[in-house]
């Protein structure tokens, strides 16, 4: 089956294109890219209007199976990336049990070929049970298919071990991604530590506890000649030792969400436990960081950290809430309208960081739109209006701060080797009405 989309934006750092074109798909695979394409035998829609991207690449999410299937499991997490217009994801391993070993990651991609939807890419425990005391099976589980390591929610809090996961890693050609934090410095802490964890009385976290670790991990890399990837920054002073890092030559990626991005503390005034996660939302002056480090590079990617709960859960008092946000379906949304269409990064940085650089790191397939490749393709609106309505998630993760905000810019189509996982139907030239799903 031939399908031809005519007279798109499409946008592909890799190639440098960003222009008006044709693109064709034959099967599972892109046939061509040009202006003014015609092919009698295909199916043609005209996208005016519209933008087509390599598919999004989601770093950082946590479906929770196996063990926490009533947060999230394999299915609704993968729908739910298709529907915020995501290719790909590669999945944290705090599940229960852990994914430290080789069985557990061939069970999570099983499971994610029974549904034939998005691609999914495991990641590995870099410490048996996620407990930071022995290093988990990383060879093996690197032969079943886990393309990175993690102990996330969790740092490796023992810089020698920390340097022997480096050292092995390097062996596979993978990257360690860490959470950092020094849990001295951040034990009970609930919120940022500063004006509104006093007002309120909650024990806060201070930058100090992420920028440590993420220091420590920058010179770890840098004796051992290997790769370090930080999970979401969110505070200036460690936007500014990777930058350092990288003007030092040392191999050293990270990645930001969206809600650090765009929210700072004042959101949990009201002990909003919606907005409780680790690392805390923290202040403007931490937001101005983050976004100056995006437009520059030192920031590589925008990951949703997707941390999906039950309302259970996030209806206990805010101590004991858990930490996290249910964002995979309003991050590209979020991005366009909060950063892109106010000119603080443009539509190909937004590409570059939620596909092409994690496609990257992770040394995966995607991240561009060339003659050859699998047809992973996302389609964008960029003029679409729409609403944040949570109960309209296909996460069975409700807990979002972002209901009810006003957005503009969404992804109608999520096309995966050719496929058709996700369509939102809005306008007349698509047949029928309402959504339609691959599954």
């Amino acid at each position: 089956m031939k399908k031809l989309f005519k007279n798109a934006r499409v946008i592909d750092p890799f190639q440098g294109i960003d222009d008006i074109f044709d693109l064709l798909i034959e099967g599972e695979k892109i046939a061509a890219i040009d202006v003014n394409l015609s092919i009698s035998d295909a199916d043609v829609e005209d996208l005016s209007g519209k933008i087509i991207t390599p598919g999004l690449i989601d770093m950082h999410v946590h479906f929770r199976e196996p063990g926490f299937e009533k947060k999230e499991d394999i299915k609704t997490g993968m729908l739910a990336a298709a529907k915020g217009g995501f290719t790909a994801v590669a999945c944290m391993p705090n599940t229960n049990p852990p994914l430290d070993n080789p069985y557990l990651i061939k069970y999570v991609i099983d499971r994610a070929k029974e549904y034939d939807l998005i691609r999914l890419y495991p990641i590995g425990c870099v410490t048996k049970g996620r407990l930071g005391q022995e290093l988990s099976e990383i060879g093996k589980m690197c032969e079943q298919g886990a393309v990175a390591f993690s102990d996330d929610g969790n740092p490796i809090a023992n810089s020698a071990l920390m340097r022997r996961a480096l050292q092995y890693a390097k062996g596979f050609e993978k990257v360690i991604i860490d959470h950092c934090e020094d849990l001295s410095l951040s034990e009970g802490g609930q919120i940022n530590e500063g004006y509104m964890s006093f007002k309120l009385g909650l024990t806060g976290i201070p930058a100090s506890a992420e920028e440590i670790m993420v220091a420590r991990d920058v010179i770890l890399a840098k004796e051992t000649n290997s790769k370090i990837h930080i999970a979401h920054v969110s505070t200036k002073g460690s936007v500014e030792i990777i930058r350092r890092a990288k003007e030092s030559g040392i191999n050293v990626t990270c990645e930001v969400t969206p809600h650090h991005l765009i929210l700072t503390e004042d959101i949990v005034e009201e002990y909003n436990t919606l907005a409780k996660v680790n690392p805390p939302l923290r202040t403007l002056e931490d937001i101005e960081a983050l976004l100056e480090g995006l437009r520059d590079g030192t920031i590589d990617c925008i990951a949703s950290d997707h941390a999906p709960h039950t309302k259970e859960e996030k209806e206990m008092e805010f101590e004991y809430a858990p930490f996290g946000i249910s964002g995979i379906e309003t991050s590209l949304g979020i991005i366009i309208d909060r950063l892109v269409s106010k000119g603080i990064i443009s539509f190909a940085q937004m590409v570059e960081k939620m596909s092409l650089n994690p496609a990257k790191i992770l040394n995966i397939n995607g991240g561009r739109l060339k003659k050859g490749d699998y047809a992973d393709i996302t389609i964008i609106d960029p003029d679409l209006e729409w609403v944040v309505n949570n109960k309209e998630f296909l996460s069975k993760g409700k807990n979002t701060p972002f209901n009810g905000y006003k957005l503009k810019g969404k992804a109608i189509r999520t096309i995966v080797r050719g496929k058709e996982v996700y369509r939102e139907d809005y306008y007349e030239s698509f047949v029928g009405t309402g959504r339609r799903f691959g599954i």
